[in-house]
């Protein structure tokens, strides 16, 4: 087992495989907020945060680009500072323009309205390609391909809990104003023609929290909100 180290009310549980589902298992248990599951394997991390909301889901839902900044801060303090780290507004990592992994997210139950029991945020990112010919997906890349070999997981893992506290904390005490400033700066397509689910338009920007704003053809701008990218919880 790899003992790694968290911040303070933060603790680790390593697993096999699939770090997000064993953490949505031990939520739906009743674990405290703070679990870190992961997953070093050969070709891909994973790392899974369990959270438990104080408000409604639709704000909870903030915990997504809460998570993403704080992997960007990670895998940024960690990789050359010429590996170029963008977060996609649907959980899409992108390093060097390039598809690198992705964040998930589960929660106890989709009432935006609703106090969520639990909430789950998590990333998984492929360290080689799973092919013997990556160029067949020049769209897609992986951590060690974009010239970061020197980026350990464990320490990526360790990284991302930190930053990711340090974010929240702020979300919590000053509000989204700061994480909004951030998360602009390190967004894809914003100000682009794009498709999510069966809508497409101008991505225009996000709410308060978070949903996107798309424009459509006939000029109305509409609102898709984060709590659209939860997976089924079990």
């Amino acid at each position: 087992m790899t003992d790694l180290s968290f911040p303070p009310l933060m603790y680790g549980e390593e697993v096999g495989a699939d770090a997000f589902a064993h953490a949505c298992m031990k939520a739906t248990m009743g674990c405290d907020a703070g679990m870190v599951a992961f997953a070093l394997g050969t070709n891909r991390v994973e790392a899974a945060m369990v959270f438990a909301p104080e408000v409604p889901l639709r704000a909870a839902m903030t915990m997504l680009p809460v998570c993403g900044v704080g992997f960007q801060n990670a895998l940024g303090a960690l990789a050359p500072p010429e590996v170029a780290v963008h977060l996609g507004w649907d959980g899409t990592l992108y390093l060097n323009g390039a598809r690198c992994g992705v964040m998930r997210c589960m929660a106890s139950g989709t009432d935006p309205e609703a106090v969520p029991d639990w909430l789950v945020i998590g990333f998984s990112l492929p360290l080689w390609p799973e092919t013997d010919n990556p160029g067949e997906t020049p769209d897609q890349t992986t951590l060690y391909g974009e010239g970061c070999p020197d980026v350990a997981p464990p320490q990526l893992v360790e990284a991302w809990a930190r930053h990711t506290l340090h974010h929240l904390s702020a979300w919590e005490q000053d509000g989204p104003r700061a994480l909004h400033a951030e998360w602009r700066g390190l967004a894809r397509s914003v100000g682009e023609d794009v498709t999510q689910g069966d809508r497409s338009g101008t991505f225009v920007g996000v709410d308060e929290d978070f949903g996107m704003l798309l424009r459509g053809e006939d000029g109305e701008t509409r609102l898709i909100p984060l709590t659209t990218l939860l997976e089924a919880a079990p």
